[in-house]
């Protein structure tokens, strides 16, 4: 379907979900707003372990609105489920409002976070949390995600959060640590339902007009990108182009896709844990490092760290019974892959009307923005195609 005529798709039902404002009761219903929730269908994602709890009231926090739409939601039951020392809240990511069922939608980040977590999170041991509930409507493209809710257990990182030797350690750890159990898993071939990166890619392109608004937003920040990489503006998204292609022949595992600093949290100090996985996808190990290390490094760190944080992931990968390619070739790997980690967040700062204007705070996209394209100027990223 054109990317016209699933919009027009997309706006009618939304505008039908607004007008019908259907409860959500059954386990089967997708809420289409966080007004539409009940407790029968607290209920039945909740207590679906103990027949006889129930939820009996329930209150929405505050909205947290950007690329999802996103609220936590304290929960009461009857004794049978006070017993059960059932969760006190959840939780929850949706695509309720238009702009954001639109984004999720067209670039498949819906899908692939309902695959994700039905089929693929209970295959991994990392920290990531766990699912009560992943589901959306394939033709309004209305989601919604529940989870369980570690906000007092984890501290959430920002673009600001500091990154020390330890928690870099523990980031390329964790990404080893999936990336390695998910090696050539014959799910990756179409068994958990996600694209491959490259598949990805072309749908964003398509339907989301990704190479208009990765240019406009490089464009647009100017300031933080050094001079020696804007100059070569006009060859930015050709090797965007080349590193993408170069997955396909590349070895797959799971990608997380989207593993920028907002996405991790923190435990017990400077343990590292990832979520958000709506983007995930199957691709090279080198799409997750690149962008992951030049997101959450200062330019400064990332310099001083880089190499041995390649050389302790792979090193990872090896200790958990994956196949690490050789320091050289993963080095060229992460330099190519550079590209592909910029053009998301030039994209973010200047995206197109059928994206949310608000997905990220602008200081937020500046500031990684400024943070890989000093990669790619250090490490003189275009030459890593020779």
């Amino acid at each position: 379907m054109s990317a016209n005529k699933l919009v027009e798709q997309i706006t009618a039902l939304y505008e039908r979900d607004q007008v019908a404002h259907a409860k959500a009761v059954a386990a089967t219903d997708i809420p289409t707003s966080y007004d539409d929730l009940t407790a029968e269908w607290l209920t039945h994602i909740v207590c679906a372990a103990h027949p006889v709890a129930k939820v009996t009231d329930f209150r929405l926090g505050p909205a947290d609105d950007g690329s999802t739409n996103r609220r936590r939601v304290f929960l009461s039951y009857n004794p049978a489920g006070q017993d059960a020392g059932l969760p006190v809240s959840v939780f929850c990511k949706a695509a309720h409002a238009l702009p954001n069922r639109l984004n999720l939608g067209l670039c498949g980040a819906a899908h692939g976070e309902k695959m994700f977590y039905t089929r693929i999170r209970h295959l991994l041991d990392v920290d990531t949390p766990h699912p009560l509930y992943a589901d959306y409507d394939p033709q309004s493209f209305a989601s919604m995600v529940v989870l369980d809710d570690i906000a007092d257990e984890v501290t959430f990182c920002t673009h600001t959060t500091p990154m020390n030797r330890d928690r870099a350690a523990s980031m390329v750890s964790l990404m080893a640590s999936y990336h390695a159990a998910m090696q050539g898993h014959s799910g990756l071939k179409g068994g958990f339902g996600i694209p491959t990166f490259t598949g990805f890619w072309q749908t964003i392109c398509d339907l989301v007009y990704m190479e208009d608004t990765a240019n406009n937003g490089f464009l647009a920040a100017e300031d933080v990108i050094p001079p020696g990489v804007f100059k070569r503006f006009t060859e930015v998204w050709p090797a965007t182009m080349r590193a993408v292609n170069a997955q396909a022949s590349l070895p797959h595992t799971l990608l997380h896709n989207d593993v920028h600093l907002k996405n991790w949290y923190l435990r017990d100090g400077d343990r590292m844990g990832l979520s958000d996985w709506h983007c995930c996808c199957a691709g090279n190990w080198s799409r997750d490092f690149a962008y992951a290390t030049s997101a959450a490094l200062t330019p400064e760190d990332r310099r001083s760290w880089e190499q041995d944080l390649l050389r302790h992931y792979l090193s990872e990968v090896a200790a958990r019974g994956g196949q690490a390619p050789s320091f050289d070739e993963a080095w060229s790997l992460y330099r190519q892959q550079l590209f592909t980690a910029l053009a998301f967040w030039t994209n973010t700062l200047k995206p197109s009307h059928l994206q949310p204007k608000d997905m990220q705070p602008q200081d937020t996209a500046r500031e990684f923005i400024r943070r890989m394209a000093c990669a790619i100027d250090d490490l003189d990223a275009f030459a890593a195609f020779a």
